[in-house]
């Protein structure tokens, strides 16, 4: 998939993240988060401009956003539960997500854009849930504005910062091996020792019984 998004963009450029963008939000599994910090690299070599890089990813977004809207306020549940999981919207996973929605509209359409599993998910549910169409539009596009223009200078600032401080990890590469190893084995040690601890107490409440 990285590969393709890589020739996607080295082969059409601006239309290519605009395509991108669009198919993503309709449900195609494309890497969004990482195709931006991608195109912010990219941006910091000279071969992107940040507003038009940054119009065409939010344009494709906002767009691939609103035929989703259309699908969920036309088409509503029957088509995405009969196609759904061929995008990967499971009948449960859209219900679970259906009941938080009806509750925090708004909020979730503004902030879902920065978690991926709800970002594809959020379009449909406010088209099947009957969310004004102008409200939707204008937190959408301030969603994927903000979202696109955070995930690009990202991008961009983490190329910058390794560009001049990539020496020191080849300086201290040893080191941070050894401090990755340690906090690797750090975190297994933990996670067996809850598990047991956890296990330990279920093992006694089953011996000593519900209490009366």
């Amino acid at each position: 998939m990285h590969i393709g998004v890589n020739h996607l963009l080295n082969q059409y450029g601006y239309f290519g993240v605009f395509c991108i963008f669009l198919t993503e939000m309709i449900g195609l599994p494309f890497p969004a988060e990482t195709t931006l910090t991608l195109c912010g690299v990219e941006w910091s070599r000279g071969v992107f401009a940040f507003i038009p890089l940054w119009i065409m990813a939010a344009c494709g977004n906002v767009i691939g956003s609103t035929i989703a809207y259309g699908v969920g306020s036309y088409l509503g549940h029957p088509v995405i539960s009969r196609y759904g999981r061929f995008i990967g919207i499971t009948a449960k996973r859209f219900q679970r997500a259906e009941g938080v929605f009806v509750k925090h509209q708004k909020g979730i359409v503004l902030f879902a854009k920065f978690v991926s599993g709800v970002r594809v998910l959020t379009p449909y549910l406010a088209g099947i849930n009957r969310m004004k169409f102008i409200v939707f539009s204008f937190c959408n596009s301030i969603s994927a504005f903000c979202w696109s223009a955070f995930y690009i200078l990202e991008g961009r600032y983490l190329a910058l910062l390794w560009h001049r401080y990539h020496y020191l990890v080849k300086h201290y590469e040893v080191l941070l091996l050894f401090l990755i190893f340690s906090v690797v084995v750090s975190g297994v040690w933990v996670r067996l020792k809850l598990r047991r601890r956890a296990s330990r107490k279920s093992h006694r409440t089953s011996v000593e019984g519900p209490s009366d």
